[in-house]
């Protein structure tokens, strides 16, 4: 799999979970039904590939137990029927190499890998990670978990320009902003594809049309048909739906700016927010959330709830066959 091998809309699902898995010492908490019913729903609604165990996936609390029953699930459930990311981010190499080792081995085409959680890297650290995941999983593309927030690491466009030849198995990068992008792509060769969320895809577009061919959504897992149209329209080269899907999705999620614009606020309650709207949206039945990101103050609830009402009624709203063919 190459950089331009990604199109269409990447699906960021969380990891469905049993109605005591908010309890400290729940054992086999993955609802399985959910996950074959929220993937087998994703795949005939559109979505051409599967992003997994990142944050919204609680890749970091789940039991080992639990990470390798939903990464069988899912690879089971898609049956290399669109490509799969699977995340294997954990605290320390040894146990991102064994995480690495099931993921290839049930046949996952990728992951989605950030930087160990514990110490901040530097520059060094993290190339030498990078280069020595490359080395050991020669055919196991990588999507760099780009989160400078998460990982502490800023991600600057020198760290781009050496792994792009000393980790040649990095293809891709979630990105959350188009910062840098143009700089990032020179010192790559284009080689690595930075791909943006559905919020910000038109905007990468009109940066760089030749390389925006895909986006990433965690708004997915509310009914992805919104996700769908916009990455349609950025690869029609329709500017006008395009922006008319881009404001329609800004409004959809204004109910969360608050927390979107504070970093403090939003590294603490992300997955809550999430599981939040989309319980709310109806399209997945996400489950509790695990500890400790189980606390949610309703001051953060109730916008979420309010993002997750909007965006069941842009769905129907696209529905429609007036705003269906606008």
């Amino acid at each position: 799999m190459k950089a331009s091998d990604l199109k269409g809309l990447f699906a960021i699902i969380p990891t469905p979970a049993t109605p005591d898995a908010n309890k400290l010492g729940a054992l086999n908490t993955v609802a399985l039904d959910e996950t074959e019913r929220l993937v087998s729903s994703l795949i005939r609604d559109g979505a051409s590939g599967l992003i997994i165990l990142g944050t919204t996936g609680e890749c970091a609390t789940l039991s080992n137990a639990d990470y390798r029953t939903f990464v069988d699930c899912i690879c089971k459930t898609v049956a290399r029927r669109i490509p799969v990311f699977a995340g294997a981010t954990a605290l320390g190499g040894h146990e991102v190499h064994a995480r690495l080792t099931f993921v290839q081995q049930q046949g996952a085409d990728g992951t989605l890998l950030g930087l160990p959680m514990w110490q901040p890297c530097t520059t060094d650290m993290a190339v030498k990670y990078y280069s020595e995941v490359a080395e050991a999983f020669p055919r196991l593309p990588v999507m760099v978990y780009a989160n400078a927030r998460a990982f502490r690491f800023a991600f600057p466009t020198e760290f781009w320009e050496r792994i792009s030849t000393l980790a040649p198995t990095v293809i891709a990068a979630k990105s959350s902003h188009s910062r840098n992008l143009q700089a990032n792509q020179t010192a790559t060769g284009n080689r690595i594809h930075f791909m943006p969320p559905d919020m910000i895809v038109a905007d990468f577009a009109k940066l760089s049309p030749a390389t925006t061919t895909a986006c990433w959504a965690t708004a997915a897992a509310m009914g992805p048909e919104p996700c769908v149209s916009i990455i349609d329209a950025v690869l029609s080269g329709d500017a006008e739906r395009s922006r008319f899907l881009s404001d329609r999705i800004a409004w959809a999620n204004k109910p969360l700016e608050t927390i979107l614009e504070d970093p403090e606020v939003f590294a603490s309650y992300n997955i809550q927010v999430e599981k939040t709207r989309i319980a709310e949206a109806g399209y997945c039945v996400p489950g509790p959330s695990r500890p400790p990101y189980d606390v949610f103050p309703d001051k953060f609830r109730e916008p979420s709830v309010e993002c997750g009402r909007r965006w069941r009624e842009l769905r129907a709203e696209l529905r429609a066959p007036a705003i269906a063919a606008k």
